[in-house]
């Protein structure tokens, strides 16, 4: 007896399973010994469900007759957003049917409340797709490393992103230009907002954090800064220290509380995600008893992320009759730490006027903020411009830091605002 799979939304990602599964179901069954069939595709869009594939598949123009099909097994919501998706994933769970998904704006902001339905209901709810698209992050997390408690989590998580830093980095032009052309090749939407201002990362910053520490996030504590204020100028002076720089989400379980970020961030150069390019993305994972490993591959794309959609309905095929897995663990409520309270080693650049004893005055303020200095660059003096002072600290607490910061730029002596990035 076949496994009925009905998909909702025959866009990019709902084709691509929509191909997969049309070219590969008997391949699929032959690997793994999962009969997976193709039974119902919904989309408003009368020209989606024209997609090649689909042959005598069932086709409706609403979902609400896919999920009320008896020969669906598994729902695959893949239209994205808040709603309607909300409620259709609902719906399928109270029906008792699985769902897949890859909405990972959903589940960072309704996470709880679809375990909850899932469990309520014995359906499983599965999401590798959301988060490294057809890198299996999520799988691993869960199962492959079920054994370690995992200590943190360094993520490149935006191809967009990457590719703009990339670019930066290694043909000597600034953001906007870059991210023009991402925009002509397709690698960033318009507008990019979503992407650049880093709340992409923090869906799947949340997520992951919400699955590594066993407590639900709220992505409203998740403190977010995207690659909008990074100039060309700083990708050089990191270079000069020994780093690139990356928008990395930042996930640690630190003294029974957790820290997650989404920061441009320094990364030493021979550290492995130093070594990520372009539109892939990438997960450092330091876990208790494997230490570090690192997952690697195309973080977005049509074909990667419906391989990971296929690759769910699958699992959901082998656990067959047995209990569903709940999607997310949720223990006590733990503390997600103030942004004031991390701590690390920064980069700071200030723009300052040219004259005599700018470097003294700074270097004044951090010391009464607790901030030490660890080295410092500044070239050569050009009369009349201005000049880039650019420092690394020592271990600081970022409250002082920004204490620190705020005070130096009211001094009369610089003339843009300071710009700061942690260092991994």
């Amino acid at each position: 007896m076949s496994l009925g799979v009905g998909i909702i939304g025959a866009g990019t990602v709902g084709s691509g399973v929509i191909e997969i599964l049309a070219e590969s179901a008997a391949s699929i069954r032959e690997r793994t010994g999962v009969p997976v069939e193709l039974v119902h595709v919904a989309d408003t869009q009368p020209a989606a469900l024209e997609t090649p594939g689909l042959g005598n598949v069932r086709a409706s123009l609403d979902a609400e007759a896919l999920l009320s099909d008896p020969d669906v097994d598994i729902v695959c919501e893949l239209i994205g957003g808040i709603e309607p998706a909300k409620t259709f994933i609902l719906n399928a769970l109270k029906a008792g049917k699985n769902v897949v998904t890859a909405n990972k704006m959903l589940l960072a902001y309704h996470g709880p409340e679809l375990c909850k339905a899932a469990a309520d209901n014995g359906a499983e709810l599965r999401y590798e797709a959301a988060v490294g698209g057809g890198i299996p992050i999520i799988k691993s997390l869960r199962e492959g490393l079920a054994a370690n408690t995992i200590k943190s989590v360094y993520g490149i998580l935006n191809g967009t992103c990457n590719y703009i830093l990339t670019r930066m980095t290694h043909e000597d032009r600034e953001l906007e230009e870059v991210l023009k052309q991402a925009q002509e090749l397709g690698f960033a939407e318009t507008p990019p907002d979503l992407d650049v201002e880093g709340h992409d990362t923090m869906h799947k910053c949340q997520i992951i954090a919400s699955l590594c520490c066993s407590t639900e996030v709220d992505p409203a504590d998740i403190p977010v800064e995207g690659i909008t204020h990074i100039t060309r100028a700083d990708i050089v002076y990191a270079s000069e220290m020994g780093y690139v720089i990356k928008l990395l989400a930042i996930v640690r379980n630190v003294d029974g509380e957790v820290e997650a970020q989404v920061r441009p961030t320094l990364v030493p150069e021979e550290h492995l995600l130093a070594s990520v390019r372009n539109e892939f993305n990438a997960v450092y994972v330091d876990s208790e008893h494997t230490g570090p490993t690192l997952y690697y591959g195309k973080g977005a794309g049509q074909m990667p992320t419906a391989s990971a959609v296929v690759a769910d309905i699958i699992d959901i095929g082998l656990r067959g009759e047995a209990s569903a897995l709940p999607p997310f663990i949720y223990g006590p409520r733990r503390k997600v730490r103030d942004e004031d309270q991390l701590e690390g080693r920064y980069y700071i650049r200030l723009t300052t006027k040219d004259q005599p004893g700018v470097l003294g005055q700074v270097c004044t303020v951090l010391g009464n903020h607790g901030v030490s200095i660890a080295s410092c660059i500044q070239h050569e003096r050009h009369v009349n411009d201005a000049v880039h002072v650019v420092l690394m600290t020592h271990e600081t607490k970022q409250g002082g830091l920004t204490a620190a910061l705020r005070e130096i730029n009211s001094l009369p002596f610089i003339t843009k605002p300071s710009h700061r990035m942690p260092v991994l």
